[in-house]
């Protein structure tokens, strides 16, 4: 008798649940260093000034505007991300926005400081940070969801969002629980309000050193 030999079984891809927390250790990290970093910087418009709290309060809208963008991206993504090519709604102008959206959030963080360079520098380094992860995504959901994720791909732009592009769409089922989840990350970002409001009094009362500026 011969006994059949059979071939190991093809290995699946890993779930997006790894690129989640990713994305969430990513962004964690970036805004830890960068506040750590801006311990000891300082906009070039002081406390106070109008050009300063201008700055702030746009940030603030910033802030608001990523929280609840991401909110948007999730009512259409709930899950399905691996499971199905979800074009609707902000899907239908940017590939991840709920990449973008906390990349708006976190420019709301740098302008905290009062500056504008503030603004450019987390944006841009959460950008970058941001585009790692997506590479890695594409990679995967390409194995996973194959013809039509390739002609998403090829009509729906990365990053910067198309608004001509956009389409109402299907938002599936509704999920509370990935709702919640995301509106608990969001949060997050509103720590840098009274956080960045403390380091101000700290370094004008001389508590904390100030070794740079920033415009």
């Amino acid at each position: 008798m011969v006994n059949e030999v059979k071939s190991p079984p093809a290995r699946q891809p890993e779930g997006l649940g790894g690129y989640q927390q990713m994305r969430r250790l990513v962004l964690a990290v970036l805004i830890a260093v960068l506040f750590a970093a801006l311990l000891f910087g300082q906009s070039t418009f002081p406390p106070g000034t109008p050009v300063h709290e201008s700055i702030e309060m746009f940030g603030v809208l910033l802030i608001f505007l990523g929280i609840v963008g991401r909110l948007w991206a999730t009512l259409y993504i709930g899950g399905r991300k691996s499971s199905e090519v979800v074009t609707g709604g902000p899907y239908s102008i940017t590939r991840n926005p709920l990449y973008v959206f906390s990349t708006v959030a976190a420019a709301g963080v740098g302008a905290q400081i009062g500056s504008f360079t503030g603004i450019v520098l987390f944006a841009a380094l959460c950008a970058g940070a941001f585009h790692i992860v997506i590479l890695r995504e594409e990679k995967y959901l390409k194995q996973v969801l194959g013809a039509p994720y390739e002609a998403y791909l090829a009509r729906v732009p990365r990053f910067f969002p198309k608004l001509s592009l956009y389409q109402e769409g299907d938002t599936g089922s509704f999920k509370p629980r990935l709702l919640l989840n995301t509106l608990l990350d969001g949060l997050v970002f509103l720590v840098a309000l009274p956080a960045f409001e403390l380091i101000d009094g700290a370094q004008q009362s001389g508590m904390l050193p100030v070794w740079f500026t920033l415009p």
